[in-house]
């Protein structure tokens, strides 16, 4: 009997299968495929808890990432692409993976897990690097809506991945680190130079995980207006918050209104979110 981890060692490599499928990267799509098996291993290595898990995986390409979870354990992947010309590549990992892998064609941006039946689940996905930032904002409002998702494993451009760690007063300090640090724990785990990739961007990338954290959520009382008051504030990131919105008594918030929006920590945020909008 043939093991199914034989199965997948024993397709042919990822360059191959997509020469024999005449497929190439398209950039409508945002593609950047990975074929370094000892980076696509380290990435899938990397999901917590993976062989309890159902991990999501968002725009697999080719396969090679997804190839990856399901060698590290993976109890079940669920590849969404939208791009349905992988289709001849992607059909052989599902043969291979004995019932552990779906595949999906849509846009991730209007795929409910929920409404799939998957109450529970790890994302982990080399991002098209034209959604990438919109994906993410989509998953952590989920998760602030109570959606149970683990972790989130994910690889971005270098300078996305600064924006989603920074902390105040960095310079890539925004919107994105204000939400992500309000529902979540964020961490760069590793840097993926652009020579790894087929086409090669001319940008570095970086693996981030994010672990929600149950503490942060409890605390959270309207997720939208956070959203709304970091626009506010952040859309005028040169001016101090006092003469982007008046008459407020800002030494309730410990602040003197003379500070700029890249000097409030999250929880100041969330407290004027809560209180001004």
């Amino acid at each position: 009997m043939i093991h199914e981890h034989d199965k997948i060692q024993s397709l042919p490599p990822v360059s191959e299968m997509m020469r024999a499928a005449g497929m190439t990267a398209k950039k409508q799509f945002g593609q950047n495929f990975l074929f370094d098996l000892n980076l696509t291993g380290r990435i899938a290595r990397s999901v917590p808890n993976i062989s309890h898990s159902t991990v999501i995986e968002v725009g697999p390409g080719p396969g090679g990432l997804t190839r990856a979870l399901l060698m590290a354990g993976a109890r079940r992947v669920i590849a969404v692409e939208k791009d349905t010309t992988t289709a001849p590549i992607l059909d052989e990992i599902v043969s291979a993976a004995d019932g552990r892998l779906t595949v999906i064609y849509d846009d991730a941006l209007n795929v409910d897990f929920r409404a799939l039946g998957i109450d529970e689940y790890a994302i982990c996905a080399n991002l098209p690097y034209n959604v990438g930032t919109e994906l993410l904002i989509r998953w952590l409002l989920r998760i602030a809506h109570g959606e149970k998702i683990t972790s989130m494993t994910l690889m971005f451009q270098r300078e996305v991945a600064f924006r989603i760690t920074a902390r105040p007063r960095d310079e890539h300090y925004g919107r994105l680190a204000v939400l992500t640090s309000l529902i979540a724990d964020a961490r760069i785990l590793f840097d993926v130079p652009n020579t790894a990739f087929v086409p090669r961007p001319r940008v570095q990338s970086a693996v981030v995980q994010i672990i929600p954290n149950a503490q942060k959520i409890a605390k959270l009382h309207n997720v939208e207006n956070i959203e709304k008051i970091t626009a506010l504030l952040f859309g005028h990131r040169r001016k101090m918050i006092r003469g982007i919105i008046p008459n407020v008594d800002w030494a309730k918030y410990n602040l003197t209104g003379t500070q700029r929006a890249e000097e409030l920590s999250p929880e100041t945020f969330a407290q004027l979110a809560r209180d001004l909008i």
